[in-house]
C-alpha cells in the first residue's frame, strides 16, 4: 500500500494563506497464525475456507504439495503467455534470416538457394526458446511484484526459517479478530498475532 500526500490550504498567524502538507497513510491489518507443521497448516487452510474465511496468503520456507488447491488458486495462465512469446520468437527468427539472406545480403552457400528453410532450423529454435524463457521470466516477476524495492515488508520473518504463516486480512474495524483467533487456535496454530502494515 502507498502513502498519499494531500495539500490543503492553511492560514498563518498573520492571515496569509500557506500550503500545508497533510499525509494520509493507508494501513492493512492482518491476523497471522503461526504453524509448526505443514500438514497441520494444510488442514487449517481447508477448514478455515470451509468456515467462510478468505485467506490472504500462506508463507512457508519451502513449497507445500497441495497448498494451491487448498487455497483455491486457479491454474496459472503463464503457459499461454509462453506460447505467444514462443510464436514471437519463431516469427522474428524466420523474418530475420529470410530478410538477411534473401534480400539484404543474398549469398549462395553450398549451392543452396538463398532462402533455405531447413538451414534456418537451428537459429529459429534457439530464438524461440530465448524469447519464451525471457518472456516468461519477465512476466512472472512483474505479475508477482518480485522486482527490486527499497524495502520489503514481511509479515513474519520466521516464514523464511522454520515456521509456516497463514495470513488473513482484517477489515478496518478488526471486528473479526476474536473469531479468527479462535479459529486459528482450534486448527492448530501455535501462535496468533495481529499485525499492521502501512505498505505491502
Amino acid at each position: 500500500m502507498t502513502s498519499t500526500t494531500l495539500t490543503a490550504p492553511a492560514t498563518s498567524t498573520n492571515g496569509a494563506a500557506t500550503a500545508a502538507e497533510v499525509t494520509h497513510t493507508s494501513t492493512r491489518r492482518f491476523a497471522i497464525g503461526i504453524f509448526e507443521d505443514e500438514d497441520v497448516l494444510l488442514h487449517a487452510v481447508e477448514n478455515m475456507r470451509a468456515a467462510g474465511v478468505k485467506i490472504y496468503d500462506v508463507f512457508s520456507p519451502f513449497p507445500i504439495h497441495g497448498i494451491d488447491d487448498a487455497l483455491g488458486i486457479e491454474r496459472s495462465r503463464l503457459p499461454i503467455a509462453a506460447f505467444f512469446f514462443g510464436c514471437t520468437g519463431l516469427a522474428f527468427a524466420l523474418w530475420m534470416q529470410i530478410y538477411m539472406l534473401g534480400f539484404d545480403w543474398p549469398m549462395i552457400i553450398g549451392g543452396k538457394p538463398n532462402i533455405a528453410l531447413p538451414s534456418f532450423i537451428p537459429v529459429t529454435f534457439e530464438l524461440t526458446v530465448l524469447f519464451t524463457a525471457f518472456g516468461m521470466m519477465i512476466t512472472f516477476f512483474t505479475i508477482s511484484g518480485l522486482y527490486p524495492k527499497p524495502k520489503v515488508n514481511v509479515l513474519d520473518a520466521r516464514a523464511t526459517d522454520d515456521k509456516f504463516v497463514l495470513a488473513v486480512e482484517l477489515d478496518e474495524a478488526s471486528s473479526e479478530l476474536p473469531r479468527l483467533t479462535q479459529l486459528l487456535r482450534e486448527n492448530g496454530a501455535s501462535e496468533v498475532n495481529h499485525k499492521e502494515m502501512t505498505k505491502f
